[in-house]
């Protein structure tokens, strides 16, 4: 019987969620997953569409899979954008195109491309919450709604995903506990909006455990807090709100991590991005929070060459981060992208300015980044382990100031009489730090091993 359905999921881990969902429905009806597309007798090719490299990533993923002239299901940001889609693949394998999170129009797709004979598939199941996990069995995405509302400039992901939509608290918390349950030590809250989770639910209260929450980031958060595990909080637009998650972090509650995309420095450039513009009164926030917090740790995402941004704005972005001096830091050259309003913006600035600023930041950054990164040398770490590769013998582990697949990780070498002492994948260990580089630590092995007592 084919029932053998092959995934190929791209982009951020918003994504990756709408792939796990995917996946358990189509479990529930009775179809197996892949361990590869060579394998698989349909593939479904979740896209990213957020920026130019991300579509050109995507199309060609979705090349790559039309050639094997196996059913293709094409979901995600880029599957909204279906002519555009239709216009560059025009294979009659090519059975299916939907936007991201129809787990309904993709599991219909499939069903219709793939018929099983089993008396159990039905187009509309609902899939089990939680179900099927890509993640490694220690940590999980928790997504707590989709789409956004606000109007950046430069941002796709509203027309692509919609306003934001939150979920209400309450399955939410069942989630999570159940999660927990399985194993979790690690929550990591997901949204493109986090910090206006419920904004659009202001009247909704739902009654879980006992007791009523409202539905909003901060009684999310006091549930959590609540956990003995790590609860780490990303992408959180830069409201005034943040201030509150503070004393949470104080009190080791959750973990002291704040995943903050401030975009730009410059006023005159956050106008034209349409983001909140009083960077200095933010800079000051981030030193008074550092001051509560010493070991706080900042991740955030730039952008340089904007349409419009002069040299001066350049310096001042520069000197906002030297300030600042924030752990860590990505940087992105601005492309333009369909359906943006920067598209329409004057003084667009030139390839060879971008990449050119765009060295100069990742230079100044990097000096920054590596500075912070030695002050831990012969500090004590908490490291949870997420892989041990064997063949190259070293434990690869994470500091709970490090968010996976995007931070920098403790890399931990052993010996081979050293194998008995090696712990289990997700236990946390401690590491006395003995070098470092821009992104990453390096640590010893205990003499023996021994878990952390803290989560």
């Amino acid at each position: 019987m084919k029932n053998r359905i092959g995934f190929i999921s791209l982009g951020c881990c918003k994504n990756l969620v709408d792939a796990e969902r995917m996946i358990t429905l189509l479990q529930s009806n009775g179809y197996s997953i892949a361990s590869s597309t060579g394998d698989s007798d349909l593939i479904v090719v979740n896209t990213c569409g957020f920026i130019n490299p991300s579509i050109v990533e995507s199309t060609e993923a979705i090349k790559e899979a039309l050639d094997t002239g196996k059913p293709v299901v094409v979901t995600g940001c880029l599957g909204a954008r279906k002519e555009f889609l239709q216009q560059q693949f025009r294979r009659v394998n090519l059975v299916g195109i939907t936007g991201p999170q129809d787990y309904d129009g993709v599991n219909r797709m499939i069903c219709e491309a793939l018929p099983l004979n089993n008396g159990r598939h039905n187009c509309f199941r609902d899939a089990p919450v939680p179900g099927t996990k890509l993640t490694p069995s220690h940590y999980a995405y928790l997504k707590i709604s989709e789409g956004c509302s606000n109007h950046c400039s430069f941002c796709a992901i509203p027309g692509l995903r919609g306003k934001m939509i939150s979920r209400p608290i309450d399955e939410i918390m069942y989630e999570a506990d159940r999660l927990i349950e399985r194993g979790t030590s690690e929550l990591i809250v997901v949204a493109q909006d986090t910090m206006a989770y419920g904004r659009d639910l202001p009247d909704l209260k739902r009654s879980y455990g006992g007791r009523e929450y409202s539905s909003d980031i901060i009684s999310l958060v006091d549930f959590l807090a609540e956990k003995d595990i790590w609860v780490r909080l990303h992408y959180l637009y830069p409201y005034n709100t943040i201030d509150s998650l503070i004393p949470y972090m104080q009190d080791g509650k959750i973990i002291p991590y704040l995943d903050i995309p401030f975009q730009h420095s410059s006023p005159r450039i956050l106008k034209l991005m349409r983001r909140p513009g009083n960077i200095e009164r933010l800079a000051d926030r981030i030193l008074e929070w550092k001051e509560k917090i010493p070991e706080l740790c900042i991740r955030t995402s730039c952008i340089v060459g904007f349409p419009g941004e002069t040299e001066d704005d350049f310096e001042n972005l520069l000197d906002f981060i030297r300030k600042v001096r924030l752990d860590r830091v990505g940087c992105f050259i601005y492309s333009n992208v369909d359906g943006v309003k920067a598209n329409e913006l004057p003084d667009q600035i030139s390839e060879e300015v971008k990449q050119e600023r765009y060295d100069r930041f990742m230079e100044v950054q990097q000096k920054i980044s590596l500075e912070n990164m030695n002050r831990k040398i012969g500090s004590i770490q908490e490291a949870v382990v997420d892989d041990i590769d064997r063949e190259e013998q070293v434990i690869i582990t994470r500091s709970k100031f490090d968010s996976p697949e995007i931070d920098g990780q403790i890399y931990i070498p052993y010996d081979s009489d050293q194998t008995a002492l090696l712990p289990q994948i997700g236990e946390h260990i401690r590491t006395r730090i003995y070098d470092a580089n821009e992104y990453d630590l390096f640590g010893e092995l205990p003499d023996a091993v021994q878990p952390s007592a803290e989560k």
